[in-house]
């Protein structure tokens, strides 16, 4: 081989060779999610099952499910998996969104501190939770980030007939972890969803104290955004992902995660 023809095969090689990262750079997503489905570990069980099953890797930007919609709105992810049944359906009816399906669901359940001043361990339902807490004007640390926690916490006040306010109802505009972090500080109640509790370490006096009332069931959905608004996503990857999520292998993968052998996500998607 001539020299010259020495240098073109080098030349040649190394251009396939810096070509190779930016074409496996293209396949992942961007998923909006919440911090719950984050900050449980639940994705850090999810993904490598997934991008090992399709070799797509998703990017998760955990957030409060109402930025999730507006970061979704904007063109700004993929695909999006949050947990505000009613605000998914207007997401879809006002055209953001094609599709959209459960995927699986836990509970809220509130949390405080072990010894309880409100006396909400005795309640019969959540509602009557969350009039003593507001009786007692016992402190309650509220996530007031427009996450879907935040939005199912408003509607559990809103059914109690409880309009929260005053000194001892803290809006933190802060995601799940920091919320509770700052409920044990300053031992407040809050209102959580189940898998962050379980995968919270900082617990201090704070315990599970009322749970089991139906109000607290809480759904998690997948949707797929409209291809003609936003025409520059990865429509196609992220339908893998959708679609891999409503799986039998993707079901059983929810049904596997456990924290401390507890499960934390039931998979319901072909429930009726």
């Amino acid at each position: 081989m001539t020299p010259r023809a020495i240098a073109l095969t080098a030349l040649l090689l190394a251009g396939s060779a810096g070509l190779a990262p930016t074409h496996a750079a293209d396949d992942h997503i961007v998923l909006a999610s919440t911090t719950s489905t984050e900050q449980s570990g639940l994705f850090g069980h999810l993904l490598p099952a997934f991008a090992e099953a399709t070799g797509i890797r998703v990017r998760v930007v955990a957030v409060g499910t109402g930025q999730a919609f507006e970061i979704a709105r904007r063109g700004d992810a993929d695909g999006l998996l949050v947990h505000d049944g009613e605000g998914e359906r207007r997401f879809v009816e006002a055209g953001y969104a094609t599709e959209r399906a459960d995927v699986m669901y836990n509970d809220f359940v509130i949390i405080g501190p072990a010894e309880d001043p409100a006396g909400i361990a005795e309640a019969e339902s959540v509602a009557e939770a969350l009039h003593r807490i507001a009786e007692a004007e016992a402190p309650f640390a509220s996530r007031g980030d427009d996450s879907g926690t935040h939005r199912a916490e408003q509607r559990l006040w809103q059914a109690a007939g409880v309009e929260p306010g005053g000194r001892w109802y803290r809006e933190l505009g802060s995601g799940m972890g920091p919320t509770l972090n700052t409920a044990a500080a300053m031992d407040a109640y809050a209102l959580s969803d189940r898998a962050t509790w379980a995968a919270f370490r900082n617990r201090q006096s704070l315990a599970l104290l009322f749970e089991g009332d139906e109000a607290l069931f809480n759904q998690y959905g997948s949707l797929l955004l409209d291809p003609e608004r936003h025409p520059h996503l990865k429509h196609d990857l992220a339908e893998r992902w959708h679609q891999w999520l409503l799986s039998d292998q993707g079901q059983q993968a929810i049904a596997e995660f456990t924290v401390n052998g507890e499960a934390l996500f039931f998979p319901n998607a072909n429930s009726p």
